[in-house]
């Protein structure tokens, strides 16, 4: 499972599978809804703040604020992927009935906003899939020619990094690379904090990327493939899974 500040957090699969008109209703209207999803997103993340916010100063923390805990360490988990999913479904229509006023996109969009509601007293009562020592998704590494004797072709590298307890975070984003004659480098971008190292996944297609390093590679540390991929062993992380759940007290109402 990916972080929430990892983004991503759903897919336009993701959305097509609630809602089969999607792709059809954002081409009709002109609705770019990569750019809903970012904006439910960003109105997720001010709820999972407020939310975070709640919480009870915790001892030992107090560097991560005054309820001990982060949006940072949010795990996405399934309730918290349909909930994002909802809301941008729920933005979409809510942009389709600005535009043309109909009655239709004004039901749908009324039946998501029921629907998040719901899926909101779902993580309620679930709790928030947190992370002790979250690992934020590796940017795309960088790929160059180098000396070695990998078959002639295109090659595709990804990355994940990895923290001091073995937690691989999600991974990059792959790089591809036609190459004649020779091995791959794989850079990676700048190392977080938290970083221990990093493993390195390549493959030629994005389907069959398999780690081909044995120990961690050190954080400033490239990898040079220079002959045969390996052909057996994990591909790349879909990211942490939840060290532990974390629940949210209910507000009580006054009066």
């Amino acid at each position: 499972m990916a972080l929430f500040i990892d983004g991503d957090v759903s897919s336009i699969d993701d959305l097509t599978a609630q809602d089969s008109q999607l792709l059809d209703l954002a081409s009709a209207e002109g609705i770019d809804v990569s750019r809903k999803m970012g904006l439910a997103e960003n109105e997720l993340r001010i709820e999972l703040e407020a939310l975070l916010g709640r919480m009870l100063p915790s001892d030992g923390f107090a560097s991560m604020g005054a309820s001990g805990v982060s949006v940072n360490q949010v795990v996405v988990t399934p309730i918290l992927k349909l909930w994002h999913t909802l809301k941008s479904l729920e933005l979409v229509y809510a942009d389709a009935y600005q535009s043309q006023l109909n009655d239709r996109y004004a039901g749908k969009r009324d039946a998501f906003r029921e629907r998040i509601k719901d899926a909101y007293e779902r993580l309620l009562r679930a709790g928030l899939g947190m992370s002790w020592n979250p690992v934020p998704r590796a940017a795309t590494p960088t790929l160059t020619p180098a000396p070695g004797s990998l078959l002639d072709g295109r090659y595709y590298a990804t990355m994940c990094w990895v923290n001091g307890t073995g937690d691989e975070g999600a991974s990059a984003v792959p790089a591809n690379i036609d190459l004649t004659a020779s091995g791959l480098m794989v850079v990676p971008g700048p190392a977080p904090a938290i970083a221990a190292g990093w493993n390195v996944y390549v493959g030629t297609t994005p389907e069959k990327m398999l780690r081909q390093n044995g120990p961690l590679s050190s954080p400033g540390q490239t990898w040079v493939q220079l002959g045969a991929l390996v052909t057996d062993g994990p591909g790349p992380s879909g990211g942490q899974a939840p060290s532990y759940t974390q629940y949210v007290p209910r507000l009580i109402q006054r009066g």
